[in-house]
């Protein structure tokens, strides 16, 4: 299976597990998805992932808003984040979870302690009070989708190939 099917099916099977009713919120596996992508194939399919991920999430269900481009930048960013990181590191369990924990911090402070209070008028401290949980129910979401989630789809990312090519670093979506 090419590399190009197998990331439009992951991207896929995101969206339709986010369109699942009565879904936690921010309970999701992108950032599950986003690791092994980045990992694989490098910086840019890890970016465009996350961005598309919440762009036309957001397009199909609420319409775009303010919130779809920090929310859709914050992504872009992790992908990117996430390629620097496993550039030098193993796709094992650990790792995965070590980042989805790192970037999760990262995802709910910039989003959700920026849109209320800059551009709703929210108060800093309501931000705050109703990050905290929002944030630990991300957190494990996160972790079980990294240590589940990310290593088989790593695992399947590189099933197939070369034994050469399955080593390298880095390939991108072209084959």
């Amino acid at each position: 299976m090419s590399a190009w099917l197998k990331y439009i099916l992951t991207f896929v099977a995101v969206f339709a597990f986010r369109l699942l009713p009565f879904r936690a919120p921010n309970v999701e596996p992108i950032l599950a998805s986003v690791m092994p992508l980045s990992k694989r194939f490098g910086a840019l399919p890890g970016i465009l992932f996350g961005v598309l991920s919440i762009v036309l999430y957001d397009a199909v269900t609420s319409g775009w808003g303010t919130w779809t481009w920090v929310t859709a930048l914050a992504y872009g960013a992790l992908g990117a984040a996430s390629y620097f990181y496993f550039k030098n590191r193993s796709a094992s369990r650990g790792n995965f979870v070590r980042f989805s924990i790192v970037g999760v911090l990262f995802y709910d402070a910039v989003t959700g302690l920026t849109i209320g209070p800059l551009f709703n008028g929210q108060s800093f401290s309501a931000a705050l009070a109703g990050q905290v949980p929002f944030t630990v129910l991300h957190l494990l979401g996160a972790v079980v989708f990294a240590a589940l989630v990310s290593p088989a789809l790593y695992r399947w990312f590189a099933m197939s190939e070369s034994p050469a090519r399955a080593a390298a670093p880095a390939q991108t979506l072209s084959n």
